[in-house]
């Protein structure tokens, strides 16, 4: 997956774990090919994909959506209050997190998914529903993912360290993705004014908004290698490169829904990095 000169200068020996192992391999290849799956037009059922996934579902099957339904609120929150619940627990889970790389990853977890539930309770506006089922596929990968994290950074312990301290600049790197996205779901909520009554949808604008459809995304890819840079083990590197390649794929399918739904839609502007992609 990377190049094995690599491996010593900027992460920990992958540990003698079969289920570490396997939840490197199986995150990365899910969320890629989650990824590939938005490029091709099949979108997860959240955010504005909701209205199109229901109305393809609407037209093969006149009885609906076919599964039970939650609010788009109710729905986020089942996705991310577990990953909280789990990334807080560690600290007082005996043994679960050791040495200051430990404490501040949990940390870096906790904040980023308390973020997360502060934002679905005060932030985002919200227009549709959300199936049961994909609010629990989200809400068990970022739980298994964080618990996964923990887990692998406890069995570093005692290991050779990298040649490369990379926590500090981590660190760094994920306040600024933590930021930037928050700012940029602002901007987006701000379109809404009229709070979970107003339905319409508006091309965003202000900061990155200008170059690309999601710098909400971009942030949080920045957030999640930060994750691994703290981290500096192999699964939190196929953690973030996961997510990175599933939120290209999403970011893209983004751009073409803002292109077929605005005749104005400035074609200058990217999906995700700024005069590049």
């Amino acid at each position: 997956m990377w190049p094995p000169s690599l491996l010593p200068a900027v992460l920990y020996p992958p540990p003698a774990s079969v289920f570490v192992t396997a939840m490197s391999v199986v995150s990365f290849a899910s969320l890629a090919s989650a990824g590939l799956s938005e490029l091709r037009g099949q979108h997860m059922a959240y955010s504005k994909f909701w209205h199109v996934v229901s109305g393809q579902q609407q037209q093969q099957k006149k009885g609906g959506t076919g599964g039970a339904l939650l609010s788009s609120r109710d729905g986020m929150l089942v996705a991310y209050a577990p990953a909280l619940v789990a990334a807080a627990a560690s600290f007082v889970v005996p043994g679960a997190v050791e040495g200051l790389r430990a404490e501040l990853l949990a940390a870096a977890l906790a904040v980023h998914f308390l973020k997360r539930v502060l934002e679905v309770l005060f932030i985002h506006r919200y227009s549709g529903n959300m199936p049961l089922n994909t609010a629990l596929t989200i809400s068990s990968s970022y739980l298994l993912s964080a618990i996964t994290m923990i887990y692998a950074q406890h069995l570093a312990v005692g290991l050779p360290d990298p040649t490369t301290d990379l926590l500090y600049p981590g660190v760094l790197l994920f306040t600024v993705g933590i930021a930037g996205n928050f700012y940029h779901h602002y901007l987006l909520s701000q379109l809404r004014k009229g709070g979970d009554d107003d339905k319409g949808y508006k091309i965003p604008k202000g900061g990155l908004f200008e170059f690309v459809t999601c710098p909400h995304y971009l942030f949080e890819i920045i957030g999640f290698f930060g994750f691994a840079m703290i981290s500096q083990t192999v699964y939190a590197l196929a953690m973030a490169s996961g997510t990175a390649a599933y939120l290209i794929g999403r970011s893209f399918a983004t751009r073409r829904w803002y292109e077929s739904k605005f005749e104005e839609f400035p074609t200058t502007i990217k999906a995700l990095i700024p005069y590049i992609l």
